[in-house]
C-alpha cells in the first residue's frame, strides 16, 4: 500500500529562492498545457494527451523567451503534465470538475519529484537542481525496507515548507477483535459511540476566532486604503482590477494564515488520535453518511460544522480500517437513527432537536438521543456488512492512505 510521510523542513535563502522558481515554472507549465488542451478541443475537437504535451514542452524549453524553464528540474515539470492529465481523467470520469488554472496567489504551491529527481541517503534529502540537502525535521522514521516512489514539496499560506514522501510498504493487519461500534457525530460532542462514550469537541476554531477576526479587520482596513488610493473608495471594484497589496498587508495575511494553520494542525492531530484508538479497539466501525456539503449551507451552523471535521474523521476511519484489516460500513443518512428505539424498533413520528432524552411508548426504554442513534447505526452497519459478506464481498473498502497517515 502507498502511504505518505509528511515532514517539515527549513530551506536556506538560496533553497527558498530555487523552490520559488520551481513552483513558478511548474505552475506556468501546468497553465500552458491546460490552455493548449482546452484550445485544441474548442477549436477542432482534438484531444491532446500527456505524451503530446510532453513533446511540445521539449520544444517550449528551446524557445529563447522560455529558457528560464531549464533552471529547474525537468522531472517537476513533467509531473505537472501528469497531474493535469490525471485531472482530465477524473473530469471525464465524473469524479471532479474541469481543471482550473493555477495562480501564484493560491494558498498552497507544490512541486513533485519522481525517483530520478531526488536522492535520499542517510537521512539527507537532496532535490534535483539543489546544491545542498534540505534541513528536514525527521519527526518519525521512514519504514525499513519501504520503496520510495516520489517526493512532493509544498509551501502553504503560512510560509511553511513540507516534504511528503510517498512509500510503498507492506502493512501488518491488527489482531482480530470481537468488538463492533457505531458512531453518531455531533457538535456538543464530536462523536458519540454505541457503547455510551461521548468524545468532547475541542472547537479549535472557536477558541481562535476572536483573534482571527481582529487581524481580518486590520487586513480589511488596509484593503480599503489600497482601494481609496485607486479612487475606488466605497465603490465596487471593476472586474479584472487587481488591488495592490502592500508588504504590511501581506504580513497581516501571513499572520492570519499561521493562526488557521495552527487550528488545522490541532484538529487533525485530535482526529488522528480518536480514529486510531477506534480502529485499534474495534473490528467493525459503522458511521452515518452525513451530507456535510449540504449541512454547511446552514449559515448559523456552518462554522461549527466545519470546525468539527466530521468528513475528515470519517475519511480517517475509512482508510485506517482498510489499512489494518478492519471492516467499515456507512449507513444511509435517511435512517431514523435518533427516532427509532434500538430495543424494540418503534419509531417516533417526530423528535425535536431540543429533546435530548425520550422514552419509548412501546417498551418503556429510556433513551439518550445520541447514544440511541449510535446503537441504531451500529445495528444497521452490521446488517449491511453481513449482507456484503454473504454476497461474497469482504465488506472492507480498499483505499489509499492520504498524506499524513498515522
Amino acid at each position: 500500500m502507498h502511504r505518505a510521510y509528511r515532514y517539515r523542513f527549513y530551506p536556506s535563502a538560496a533553497q527558498a529562492q530555487q523552490l520559488a522558481r520551481t513552483f513558478g515554472c511548474v505552475r506556468h507549465v501546468y497553465n500552458w498545457a491546460l490552455g493548449l488542451r482546452s484550445t485544441a478541443w474548442s477549436a477542432s475537437k482534438e484531444r491532446v494527451n500527456y505524451h503530446e504535451t510532453a513533446k511540445r514542452l521539449a520544444l517550449l524549453k528551446q524557445d529563447p523567451e522560455k529558457v528560464w524553464l531549464n533552471e529547474v528540474s525537468s522531472v517537476a515539470l513533467q509531473q505537472s503534465l501528469r497531474h493535469l492529465d490525471k485531472g482530465f481523467a477524473n473530469f471525464f470520469a465524473g469524479r471532479a470538475q474541469y481543471p482550473r488554472f493555477k495562480s501564484r496567489r493560491d494558498n498552497v504551491q507544490a512541486a513533485s519529484y519522481m525517483t530520478n529527481g531526488f536522492t535520499l541517503r542517510d537521512g539527507r534529502l537532496t532535490l534535483a537542481k539543489h546544491d545542498a540537502p534540505l534541513d528536514v525535521r525527521w519527526s518519525r522514521a521512514l519504514p525499513d525496507g519501504a520503496k520510495i516512489t516520489s517526493v512532493t514539496v509544498t509551501r502553504d499560506a503560512a510560509g511553511r515548507y513540507h516534504a511528503s514522501i510517498l512509500v510503498d510498504e507492506a502493512v501488518t493487519p491488527l489482531q482480530p477483535s470481537d468488538r463492533a461500534i457505531g458512531i453518531d457525530m455531533g457538535l456538543a460532542h464530536l462523536a458519540i459511540t454505541s457503547d455510551g462514550q461521548k468524545i468532547d469537541n475541542p472547537k479549535h476554531l472557536a477558541r481562535k476566532i476572536a483573534r482571527i477576526q481582529r487581524w481580518q479587520r486590520k487586513l480589511a482596513r488596509k484593503r480599503e486604503a489600497a482601494k481609496a488610493a485607486l479612487g475606488l473608495k466605497g465603490k465596487k471594484v471593476p472586474k479584472g482590477t487587481r488591488i495592490p497589496r502592500s508588504n504590511s498587508s501581506m504580513k497581516v495575511a501571513r499572520r492570519i494564515a499561521r493562526i488557521h494553520a495552527a487550528v488545522r494542525d490541532a484538529r487533525r492531530d485530535h482526529l488522528h488520535k480518536i480514529s486510531t484508538a477506534i480502529v485499534r479497539e474495534n473490528q467493525a466501525i459503522c458511521v452515518e453518511d452525513l451530507a456535510v456539503s449540504n449541512m454547511v449551507r446552514n449559515r448559523p451552523l456552518a462554522s461549527a460544522i466545519s470546525d468539527a471535521g466530521w468528513r475528515e474523521l470519517r475519511s480517517m476511519l475509512e482508510y485506517k480500517a482498510a489499512l489494518y484489516g478492519r471492516q467499515f460500513a456507512v449507513v444511509s443518512r435517511w435512517l431514523p437513527s435518533s427516532k427509532r428505539c434500538h430495543a424494540c424498533g418503534y419509531t417516533l413520528e417526530s423528535l425535536p432537536l431540543s429533546a435530548r432524552d425520550w422514552t419509548c411508548p412501546r417498551c418503556g426504554a429510556v433513551h439518550d438521543r445520541d447514544i440511541n442513534a449510535a446503537r441504531n447505526i451500529r445495528a444497521a452497519g452490521l446488517a449491511q456488512l453481513h449482507e456484503h459478506s454473504t454476497a461474497g464481498h469482504a465488506g472492507i473498502h480498499a483505499c489509499q492512505a492520504p498524506e499524513g497517515a498515522t
